[in-house]
């Protein structure tokens, strides 16, 4: 007996437009797609009209396990995704110990097999603590089954330990993914640097710390013939230079957060620290030059970043409080309603960049809804308008700058490897 999705529409990504169809699952693949399916045997479930999307992919996730679980587990932090419509995660190694062993590798493997809601990929740490010194087990970590390697969190600040690092990323075929911030410019800075944080009194970040990390590491991935992948885009400069990359031939690709797609640095008064991110919030020229890049496919899918902190943590003044926001479980509402309703993207481009492509570029089961492919699935109520409300979410982590905004186009099931994770 299979489970039988029917009555839905499923998306052509050529053309836009929605055919009506039946899917059929069984064990953990699409085992047939058809106009209709014979219910008969099949445990069936009425779509009723809404849209069956493939399961979305984020590869920015921070799941705090180990060292942090008081911010957020493995099951909790799987739950808001679930519920978010994503049936594959990738998790940053910036825990405590930090993700740098094979060990540490298989531990957070092991707790998703048996708390996790969705699929669930690890990065390695390219450094030993995240220290920025010397290389981790790079070998060791993909035998351990790593996607890539990132010191999230910090960038790696000395150069030829980056090259080492793509030379080592290059032989084993697996990317290197950059946090981009030059700490010499970033400094103790809170928010961006421009006009609203000197009228706040506040240290700023100038986008340079970004776009000249980025610079660096695009030069190192051509020597050394690395995929490198920027992590979190956020300023212009930068995104020009992804852009002269990719038109040059060198490997590179790109992701961007739906904060720095929809928010900038004009909307914070300093007050509030569940404003305060990291890349932060830039100006409305760095926020177009991300949202044009999305468009034109130089940035090649959106990730989240999604990042609990406690509600203690975030009630603490501006400069002192952490960097992060959450963002699993309203991605794909917020800008289904800012970019598709407003005519800015299309609904088949805006579901590309949560599914295909960033399958595609890690090399990720799922993304594509064909038969004999995993079946990773999510549906789609588009006209269901909810306000997003932290008090709701099966993450532990409340800190969004999005409360109370009333977004529509949620997700109302998501079915990871043939098992529904979520149902609303």
């Amino acid at each position: 007996m299979g489970l039988l999705l029917t009555g839905g529409y499923l998306l052509d990504q050529r053309t836009g437009e929605k055919v009506r169809r039946d899917v059929l699952l069984e064990d953990d693949r699409i085992q047939r797609i058809a106009e209709t399916i014979d219910p008969v045997g099949h445990e069936c479930i009425a779509v009723n009209g809404h849209l069956i999307v493939p399961g979305f992919i984020d590869v920015h996730v921070h799941l705090r396990t180990p060292g942090f679980e008081y911010k957020e587990t493995i099951a909790t932090g799987t739950k808001a995704a679930a519920r978010g419509g994503y049936s594959t995660v990738v998790c940053m190694p910036n825990t405590r110990p930090v993700l740098d062993s094979k060990e540490m590798i298989q531990f957070v493997y092991d707790s998703a097999v048996k708390e996790g809601n969705c699929r669930v990929f690890a990065y390695g740490a390219i450094t030993k603590g995240e220290l920025g010194e010397e290389l981790t087990d790079m070998h060791a970590l993909k035998e351990a089954g790593v996607v890539g390697f990132t010191d999230d969190g910090v960038g790696v600040q000395e150069a030829a330990v980056m090259r080492r690092a793509m030379e080592q990323a290059a032989e084993l075929g697996l990317p290197i993914v950059i946090h981009a911030e030059d700490e010499s410019l970033a400094g103790n800075g809170c928010m961006n640097e421009g006009e609203v944080s000197r009228r706040l009194g506040l240290p700023g970040i100038p986008g340079t710390a970004e776009s000249v990390h980025v610079a660096r590491d695009i030069l190192l991935a051509k020597q050394t013939g690395a995929h490198l992948h920027v992590c979190h885009i956020s300023d212009a400069d930068a995104v020009e230079m992804v852009r002269f990359a990719k038109s040059q031939g060198i490997r590179v690709t790109a992701e961007v957060t739906p904060h720095h797609l929809l928010l900038t640095d004009e909307q914070i008064d300093g007050t509030d620290a569940n404003w305060k991110v990291n890349p932060p919030l830039r100006t409305e020229r760095d926020r177009i030059a991300c949202l044009e890049a999305l468009l034109d496919g130089t940035i090649d899918m959106i990730a989240t970043d999604h990042a609990p902190h406690t509600k203690e943590e975030k009630a603490k003044p501006f400069q002192t409080a952490p960097f992060g926001f959450v963002g699993l479980e309203f991605a794909f509402p917020l800008l289904y309603t800012h970019l598709v309703e407003t005519g800015k993207m299309s609904l088949a481009q805006l579901v590309e960049k949560f599914t295909t492509s960033p399958a595609k570029v890690f090399g990720l089961p799922g993304g594509t809804l064909a038969e004999g492919n995993p079946a990773d699935i999510t549906i789609l109520d588009l006209s269901q308008e909810n306000v997003i409300d932290p008090n709701t979410f099966a993450s532990k982590g409340r800190n969004t700058p999005f409360k109370g905004m009333k977004v529509k186009g949620w997700p109302i099931l998501t079915i990871t490897a043939g098992t529904i994770t979520y149902r609303a």
